[in-house]
């Protein structure tokens, strides 16, 4: 068995669920709506103790480096497999940033030694802006019937005063 063996990355987005993304990193970009939050789920198997394993993604944007993240993951024994949880992120809005993303990530042992890489990238899509939804008012009852009150008595006639 190899030191390191990457076995799945899955990506944990709130409002599409789980999705296992191929190892290879080949085909097309995996779509993501901007704004989104998603954490990535990472599993391995581990040929010998490791220890001060780091795992180091890079992200690239129209061919620049826009940020790098470097997250301890911690010692293991040989076996596995092991199943790793990175902290959510919220990605970008707005049209500007909407476009493929490349993202490369680097596992390393405490000396520095590279196990394994990844490589994946994704498409950040423009949602477009959503409607308030206003709540529905309860229908009010319609007003009852106005009927004229009654007159008051009369204390004159056409004539002059109502006799008493």
């Amino acid at each position: 068995m190899a030191p390191f063996e990457l076995t799945r990355v899955g990506l944990a987005q709130d409002e599409q669920g789980t999705a296992v993304l191929p190892l290879d990193g080949h085909g097309d970009p995996v779509e993501l709506p901007e704004g989104g939050t998603l954490s990535l789920a990472l599993a391995f198997r581990v040929g010998e103790a490791v220890d001060g394993l780091v795992f180091e993604e890079t992200r690239r944007y129209a061919g620049r480096v826009i940020g790098t993240t470097r997250t301890t993951l911690g010692g293991y024994r040989a076996g596995g497999p092991y199943e790793v949880h990175l902290p959510p992120e919220r990605l970008p809005v707005g049209r500007a940033n909407c476009g493929v993303y490349e993202v490369t990530g680097r596992f390393t042992d405490s000396t520095g030694r590279v196990l394994g890489r990844e490589h994946h990238r994704f498409r950040i899509v423009h949602q477009p802006a959503r409607q308030p939804v206003r709540r529905a008012e309860p229908e009010r009852a319609a007003p009852a019937p106005r009927t004229p009150a009654a007159p008051p008595p009369a204390t004159e006639t056409p004539n002059g005063p109502v006799p008493a």
